[in-house]
């Protein structure tokens, strides 16, 4: 898709840095907190520097971004830019894999912890995020079936065979 038509449609803002595929243009953000098992308070500032290059070399795998990580002695939040091709729970998988395994590798004090040498929690936290709020979206959405004068673009429902 061209920037022109983009900006025909009403979809462009200057503010916003949408990114390209082949055929599609997206602002996909997700916010992402992973949780240590049992809550345990494992992670140290150096670790959590550990993991913010850690995540950035996975989500470079996906063609994804990561746009900030932080996070207390016992989680992690991530914000993520990822194309609509990434299902977002392979990459959660792998994110949360990959780290916990090179994390253990890095820091030897981390893996005494863990019998079973597990690092995160099963369960995550993810919350789609920026673009316009939803009421904003749903007035959109609810304005495509209306022309300036009030009248619905959709034509009437054919009557016969049971359609009302």
């Amino acid at each position: 898709m061209d920037h022109v038509l983009i900006e025909s449609l009403g979809l462009w803002e200057s503010s916003v840095n949408y990114r390209t595929g082949r055929h599609v243009v997206f602002n996909l953000h997700v916010h992402l907190v992973f949780v240590t098992k049992y809550r345990r308070d494992v992670l140290s500032e150096p670790a959590i520097d550990d993991l913010r290059s850690i995540f950035s070399k996975v989500c470079g795998d996906f063609e994804a971004e990561l746009v900030e990580c932080d996070g207390e002695d016992d989680h992690v939040h991530l914000l993520i830019t990822y194309p609509p091709k990434v299902a977002l729970s392979k990459l959660v998988n792998s994110l949360k894999g990959v780290s916990s395994r090179r994390l253990r590798e890095q820091r030897p004090e981390i893996t005494g912890r863990y019998r079973e040498g597990v690092l995160w929690s099963p369960s995550y936290f993810a919350a789609s995020c920026g673009g316009a709020p939803l009421s904003v979206i749903a007035d959109y959405v609810k304005s495509q079936r209306e022309t300036a004068s009030g009248h619905s673009h959709i034509p009437p429902r054919p009557k016969g065979r049971g359609i009302q």
